[in-house]
């Protein structure tokens, strides 16, 4: 395969020229990658396009006395966080930013220190001065103030919400994460690709295919390693098999916040049919395990009358669901994204999808080619459209799986065909809640010296706080639960 990757080394001052000129051209930018080379810093743009693959990378060289670069937050809203998120573990200041303070690091983290840079040494104590997290507060008559978290009840992850509300009615929301921060990034430079493998597995426990096969990608593209075509069949079936129990999750989960307990039981007891299927084909209810550095091995494929089953009962719980009348007036008009603000935030996945983006990976930055597959969109961008959303994209991913089958003859595959490497490479996934990627640099040994990801929580969830204007507070659970975001993927 012919790597679609341009890299250009450009000084600072044309990074903001170069950068709109690659929005103008229907680029997006994806990540903003910084490294520590030793004498100097380095900031890795990766801008993506496609269908027809491309990708377009401007590295830019940092003086590591006064590390600055020309802020793009003017040009994009994900440029902005990205930003914040460099300056917060390299001090890499982003210089006419509007709107600059941190991000991943919550105010007790050491002052100037840098947690990514090599020369940062061990962490210094935790401030004890710190002023409270300057939330916006909204004035005016009538408006108060409600707080949710950072814990919550159950097994959910951490993160504190703070609403500013006129009698039940949202006026703002403000999502305040970044409590679960486990340096991944940090834990995969020296990895080997078993390791590396290992730990991105566990990025996000329910995207395990999505964020290991992103690595896999990544590492075989820097490395020069060509995978088979039979390979990557496999892959696409776990891929798929991911996304099924996911969304038949979303979809009871959706059905719970409204009081519809019977279709959740309904939904739990097919997402438990799925886990076992998925145990059977991988030897892990999660899917780990299957995907090796230029390999793919499964113990079994799904056999065509366990997807008809799947299937079938898909349809009669989304029956069951669209009866109840209140469950689809609480759906309705609920929590609505509208078109343009998902374009402009840079949302991805169903999420995009469901408010009129037509992104997803699988067509732009595609692996293998399957004729069941079409990008899948809804136009109302509330509640109603990403349960649909689910629901239709779960029926595909059905239709999908069932096309492979025919494709394959062997249930493990490793490649061996190598072409030109470059020790840096790009992972490109679409994962169940959208586009994951992993920019990965290695040495000659293959041993990782970088790795960068981005979940598509990351972009995502300023989405949910611009949804939930005018939303009432008890339609918050069921506006979250539509997004499904996750905490961890977003901090890594």
């Amino acid at each position: 395969m012919t790597n679609p990757r341009t890299v250009i080394d450009i000084d600072a001052g044309s990074l903001h020229t170069a950068a709109q000129q690659l929005f103008d051209t229907g680029f997006t930018l994806t990540s903003v990658s910084a490294h520590d080379d030793g004498d100097e810093l380095r900031v890795v743009y990766t801008f993506l396009a496609g269908p027809h693959d491309q990708r377009h990378e401007l590295v830019v060289r940092v003086d590591k006395g006064a590390p600055s670069i020309p802020s793009l937050s003017d040009l994009s809203f994900p440029a902005s966080r990205f930003e914040r998120e460099v300056h917060d573990f390299f001090g890499i200041v982003p210089t006419g930013h509007r709107f600059l303070r941190p991000l991943a690091m919550h105010q007790h983290w050491p002052t100037g220190w840098y947690a990514m840079r090599h020369d940062a040494g061990p962490m210094p104590a935790m401030r004890d001065d710190a002023a409270p997290y300057p939330f916006v507060e909204v004035q005016g008559s009538g408006v108060y103030e409600i707080p949710v978290g950072p814990i919550h009840a159950g097994l959910i992850e951490p993160g504190h919400f703070r609403f500013s509300v006129v009698g039940e009615t949202i006026l703002k929301m403000t999502a305040r994460l970044w409590y679960v921060h486990r340096g991944i990034e940090r834990l995969l430079e020296g990895a080997d690709p078993a390791r590396g493998l290992m730990i991105s597995e566990r990025v996000s426990g329910d995207s395990a295919v999505g964020h290991s096969l992103a690595f896999a990608m990544a590492v075989e593209d820097a490395m020069g390693l060509e995978v088979s075509s039979e390979s990557r069949v496999l892959r696409a079936v776990l891929l798929e098999l991911e996304r099924l129990y996911n969304h038949v999750s979303d979809i009871g989960a959706m059905c719970n916040d409204v009081g519809f307990g019977v279709a959740q039981g309904r939904a739990l007891v097919l997402r438990e049919y799925l886990l076992r299927l998925n145990e059977a084909v991988t030897g892990h209810r999660l899917l780990r395990g299957a995907i090796a550095l230029g390999a793919t091995r499964l113990r079994c494929l799904p056999r065509p009358e366990e997807l008809h089953h799947v299937a079938q009962e898909l349809e009669n719980l989304v029956a069951l669901a669209l009866s109840n009348t209140v469950l689809v007036d609480r759906f309705e008009g609920t929590a609505v994204l509208g078109a343009l603000d998902a374009h402009q935030l840079g949302t991805l996945g169903p999420v995009a999808r469901s408010s009129g983006r037509a992104l997803d990976a699988r067509a732009a930055h595609g692996f293998v080619e399957n004729p069941a597959f079409h990008v899948l969109t809804q136009t109302r961008g509330d509640v109603m459209a990403r349960f649909t959303q689910r629901v239709e994209e779960a029926r595909m991913s059905i239709a999908m799986i069932l096309e492979f089958l025919d494709r394959v003859r062997e249930l493990s595959h490793q490649s061996h065909l190598r072409h030109e490497s470059s020790l840096a490479g790009l992972g490109i996934v679409e994962g169940w809640r959208g586009m994951i990627v992993h920019r990965v640099e290695v040495d000659t040994s293959g041993i990782v010296t970088r790795c960068h990801i981005v979940d598509p929580s990351f972009n995502n969830w300023p989405a949910l706080a611009v949804s939930l204007a005018d939303t009432i507070v008890p339609d918050f659970p069921l506006a979250n639960k539509s997004f499904n975001l996750s905490y961890a993927g977003n901090d890594l």
